[in-house]
């Protein structure tokens, strides 16, 4: 990879990550890139290795094989200060329950070492656009799911570093608290932050300057969405009917279908542009009733993951039923 993303430079750079655990192999060779001021998102379903690849670069594990570097410098190097740089927030809960939303902060300040006018400072910030200012006497475990995520957003942000990386921060929250932390994301990055946030939720992808699909510890397909999105060739049908008999026949119709996932009460099926016209008249033989749909990043995942899995002999026929989230 070359060493510009852009025209900006890149701060973060994995490569040729690998891990396992046992038996488990949760990264398979990963390499990204990111630049300053970029937020970039890796996005996959359960399971991908997005923790593992997070938990490497924020330094808290080695990698079995290949490096992962923060403005040059190792991040599982304690005396290499690049930790100063990082901000982290993990996916599962990390502040002090019985502490109040102050009280964290005023925890993390003493961990970051910052001086009381500066702590005064940003947290004052940090409460404001979190719009926390009003709980700031609230235990963290009496927050909603929503507000727990923004008081670990400013806590980690508290020392302002340079990269922000974020497991999953909209896993468990409502819609309206996702748009919040979506638009406190652009804030930040608006300032020239880089930010590295993982995610399972497809919809989510549209929302980074530019994306890495990963699967079973591997990158798929990189780049920006609009872009990926854009260079789709499959076909996406809706169909409804009978689902035994839909989904039966879908099994008999071949290579031509390359991934299928459940949509509400109908099937949403992931087909090769040249055999969409005959799985049409198949579904349509079988009484099923049948619309084109407009491609998403689902689609798009689930056809490259279908592709791949059928390449090392883990599906049907190259057929792709990933559990994602909408």
């Amino acid at each position: 990879m070359g060493e510009v993303v852009g025209e900006r430079g890149v701060v973060l750079r994995a490569e040729g990550l690998e891990h396992s655990f046992g038996v488990i192999r949760a990264l398979d060779g990963l390499s990204f890139e990111v630049a300053g001021g970029e937020l970039y998102g890796l996005i996959g379903a359960d399971g991908a290795g997005k923790t593992t690849a997070l938990r490497i670069l924020a330094g808290l594990m080695k990698p079995g094989r290949g490096t992962a570097r923060i403005a040059g410098k190792d991040p599982a190097d304690a005396r290499s200060g690049v930790r100063e740089l990082l901000g982290y927030m993990p996916q599962r809960y990390s502040l002090y329950g019985d502490l109040s939303v102050g009280e964290n902060l005023r925890f993390f300040a003493e961990l970051f070492c910052l001086d009381r006018r500066v702590f005064a400072e940003r947290s004052e910030r940090l409460l404001a656009i979190t719009r926390l200012a009003r709980f700031v006497d609230r235990p963290a475990e009496k927050l909603s799911g929503g507000m727990y995520k923004k008081l670990a957003l400013a806590c980690a942000l508290l020392h302002r570093p340079e990269v922000l990386l974020l497991d999953e921060p909209t896993n468990g929250v409502d819609p309206v608290s996702r748009l919040d932390l979506w638009e406190l994301l652009y804030g930040f990055v608006a300032e020239g932050m880089s930010v590295v946030v993982s995610t399972p939720y497809m919809d989510e992808a549209e929302r980074c300057h530019r994306v890495g699909l990963v699967h079973h510890g591997k990158l798929l397909l990189e780049g920006a969405p609009e872009r990926l999105v854009g260079g789709f060739s499959g076909v996406v049908l809706r169909a409804t009917g009978e689902m035994e008999r839909v989904e039966g026949l879908l099994e008999g119709v071949g290579a031509g279908v390359i991934a299928v996932a459940p949509l509400g009460g109908s099937l949403r099926v992931v087909v090769a542009a040249e055999a969409a016209g005959g799985v049409e008249r198949e579904l349509r033989g079988a009484g099923a009733e049948v619309e084109r749909l407009r491609p998403n990043f689902e689609d798009l995942f689930l056809a490259r993951a279908g592709e791949v899995e059928g390449a090392e002999g883990r599906g049907g026929g190259g057929r792709s039923d990933l559990p994602l989230r909408r």
